[in-house]
């Protein structure tokens, strides 16, 4: 942008409270029977309630605060097939996820973890890497 008397430049660097056009996320997600598609790689039927996948998200936040590997739980435990990636979905922008989890990862900071967050597919957990 050029300022309108001098056409100098006025565009400065986005600072660090900027959001960016793309964020990278890792995520864990446990499904439930009210997912959209109750089943996944571990499961062929999935009949947990969704209170029941809530207290297993719990149980795995707790291990990542404790020091466990973000990666490794989700690698093992999450009902989506970004696993073998250990919960990586690469970089994605505005409008390609769910929204629920499109807005929760956009307010995360980079190396920040979300708490539940529920949407069509289940109830994740989000790591923001970038």
């Amino acid at each position: 942008m050029n300022h309108n008397k001098t056409q100098e430049s006025t565009w400065e660097h986005p600072g660090p409270g900027t959001r960016p056009d793309k964020v990278r996320a890792s995520h864990l997600l446990v499904k439930h029977v009210g997912s959209r598609r109750p089943s996944s790689w571990k499961e062929a039927k999935i009949t947990r309630s969704r209170e029941e996948a809530l207290e297993i998200l719990d149980g795995f936040i707790e291990q990542i605060e404790g020091g466990a590997s973000f990666a490794e739980l989700a690698r093992v435990n999450s009902d989506c097939s970004s696993a073998k990636n250990g919960g990586d979905l690469g970089f994605f922008g505005k409008g390609q996820m769910q929204k629920a989890f499109e807005e929760a990862t956009f307010a995360l900071q980079v190396d920040e973890m979300s708490g539940p967050v529920s949407t069509d597919s289940g109830v994740h957990i989000i790591l923001r890497t970038g």
